[in-house]
């Protein structure tokens, strides 16, 4: 006789996440636990890909030796060093599912330094971190690295430019390493978004820490492989969900509500444990503000390898066309292609 689980519910998950858990987290997600350089595996008409090995594979080596600071605590009497004359980071810049985040991982693994002393993030948790623990606070904290990696660089808003732009400067300034990953160069990031000069110069000044390094190539995640498939009945995502431990089930509209109530810096405790999302109804997000929540659970689900089995419109209609005709387009392409994957390796929840 087989017993049924009962599904969980996102709905009813309401975490609280310490600070520390935060700093703690600051690492490669679970997807990229195990990659490396020699792991990627380039596109051979695409030799930006080998050149990007070969420059972060070299950028990593000189991250050698003593720390400016010494350590990951803040040293009051340890003495400034010198502003480096050439940038002190790497700005991966590309498409898609290009392959941009496993490099980034990668040369967090490469770094010669112990785990302690690199930070891994996307650019919504670091500006989380500086929201949890305060700018002198996250400054303290992250000068005593050698690396800080940050995936998804991306600049939403003038008052989020002026904070990070402030933020890596000082670390900078404290003998960081610097490395970002984004869908735009340095120098363009924001473009057609804002035109406040000052939103423009502080654009400026923060492409100045980075050695811009583009990837061409395909998302790699459709590469050769069968179309997503297409949403299921309500009802066998509903069996699917139960017959699956671990899983949870909730109507789509009730998540997009239920988003709007949790920090985004909680998305990542939101999923934790969780075998696969199940959800019914998914229909198009109503507003912009929803699809940005939305926007960041796809990241959270994807980092950690969650499938996602759905019923009601496909993934690719989740955004209106103004949305995906918008400042936050890049955004949005992401989603749609995470989501994707993960819809993919929901297939055989309804297999078994």
């Amino acid at each position: 006789m087989t017993t049924e689980a009962v599904p969980l519910s996102l709905c009813a998950r309401e975490p609280h996440v310490p600070a520390e858990r935060l700093v703690a987290e600051m690492v490669p997600p679970p997807r990229f636990d195990a990659v490396r350089f020699d792991t990627y595996i380039p596109d051979p008409d695409q030799p930006s890909q080998t050149e990007a090995v070969k420059v972060l594979s070299t950028f990593a080596s000189g991250l050698g030796g003593a720390h400016a600071t010494g350590s990951g605590r803040r040293r009051w009497f340890a003495k400034k060093p010198a502003a480096p004359a050439a940038p002190r980071g790497v700005y991966l810049d590309g498409g898609y599912g290009v392959g941009k985040t496993h490099l980034l991982a990668s040369l967090w693994h490469a770094t010669p330094a112990e785990p302690a002393l690199k930070a891994f993030g996307t650019f919504v948790e670091l500006t989380n971190l500086v929201g949890a623990l305060g700018f002198q606070q996250t400054v303290a904290t992250l000068s005593g690295h050698r690396l800080l990696c940050i995936d998804e660089f991306e600049l939403d808003d003038p008052g989020d430019t002026v904070l990070v732009s402030t933020l890596l400067g000082k670390l900078v300034d404290a003998g960081v390493a610097l490395a970002a990953t984004s869908n735009t160069l340095p120098g363009k990031l924001g473009e057609g978004r804002f035109a406040a000069a000052d939103f423009l110069r502080e654009i400026q000044g923060l492409s100045a820490h980075f050695r811009p390094l583009r990837i061409d190539g395909e998302d790699y995640r459709h590469r050769g492989l069968p179309e997503a498939p297409p949403p299921y009945p309500a009802e066998q995502v509903t069996r699917a969900a139960h017959a699956t431990p671990g899983a949870s089930l909730d109507a789509f509209p009730d998540l997009l509500e239920h988003l709007a109530r949790v920090h985004p810096s909680r998305y990542g405790a939101l999923t934790d444990g969780l075998a696969a999302v199940c959800l019914t109804g998914v229909e198009p997000v109503p507003d912009q503000s929803t699809a940005l929540r939305l926007v960041v659970l796809a990241d959270r689900l994807y980092d950690r390898e969650v499938p996602v089995l759905a019923s009601g419109l496909p993934f690719d209609r989740l955004f209106s066309d103004e949305m995906l005709n918008g400042g936050y387009r890049k955004k949005y392409f992401r989603a749609i292609s995470r989501l994707t994957a993960l819809a993919r390796d929901a297939k055989r929840l309804v297999d078994q």
